[in-house]
């Protein structure tokens, strides 16, 4: 048995409370003579399984299931497009800007508010457009991109795709912060997205950095009555 089939068969009896939580789990030795195979084997399944949060090892206290499992939380980015069509609409996109600005000084903390970030750019992409579902306001995105960490962007390429599908396509990261909060619609925002001014919204702010240099912020204000679902 390989390490992959003795993970899946620790996660089994793990999962069927043969190994039930706050139980010690058998030592490598054991599990090796058990699974016919080495003992390295059995340590590699094991590491896999206590980087995922399934169990504790604790040397000289052996390896335990815990009693609340911390599961590991993968930051994926997801594509605007993808999630409007997920949801059985059909996407649409109107770029409304893209230019080279200065940003405000509220903007480039949050952008370099990062432990150990370097400065962005002086002038940085401003980029703002309109994701729509069925032809309704689905998502605001309000992005501002530093050129130092995505050199050569213009204009035209954000005139097909949108700004975050080309980063996701095209820019790496290494790092980054997402926040949830309600806000009140500004009247521009509120223009866009179709609804009273001051009404509440969603509001999603995410960076993004590649080792030390900031890549992107961008702000994400959802029409009202948005509702985000995960599963864990």
């Amino acid at each position: 048995m390989d390490w992959r089939g003795v993970r899946a068969e620790v996660l089994r009896r793990i999962e069927a409370r043969d190994y039930p939580p706050g139980g010690s789990i058998p030592n490598e030795a054991d599990l090796a003579a058990e699974f016919g195979c080495a003992r390295a084997t059995v340590n590699r399944a094991l590491r896999e399984l206590a980087y995922a949060g399934r169990i504790e090892r604790r040397r000289k206290a052996g390896t335990r299931v815990p009693i609340a499992p911390v599961r590991q939380a993968i930051l994926a980015i997801p594509i605007i497009r993808a999630d409007i069509a997920a949801r059985g609409l059909e996407p649409g996109y109107r770029l409304i800007s893209a230019a080279l600005e200065r940003p405000d000084p509220a903007t480039r903390a949050i952008l370099e508010d990062q432990p150990g970030a370097e400065p962005a750019a002086a002038r940085l992409w401003h980029v703002v457009a309109l994701h729509t579902g069925d032809g309704a306001p689905f998502v605001l995105e309000d992005r501002w991109i530093n050129p130092d960490a995505v050199p050569g962007l213009g204009p035209e390429s954000f005139a097909a795709i949108s700004a975050n599908e080309w980063l996701v396509a095209h820019a790496g990261f290494s790092s980054g912060r997402i926040a949830f909060g309600a806000v009140s619609a500004p009247a521009a925002t509120a223009r866009l997205l179709g609804c009273a001014p001051a009404a509440p919204l969603l509001r999603l702010t995410r960076t993004t950095r590649s080792g030390p240099r900031p890549v992107t912020l961008v702000r994400l204000s959802y029409a009202p009555g948005h509702e985000i679902a995960t599963g864990f």
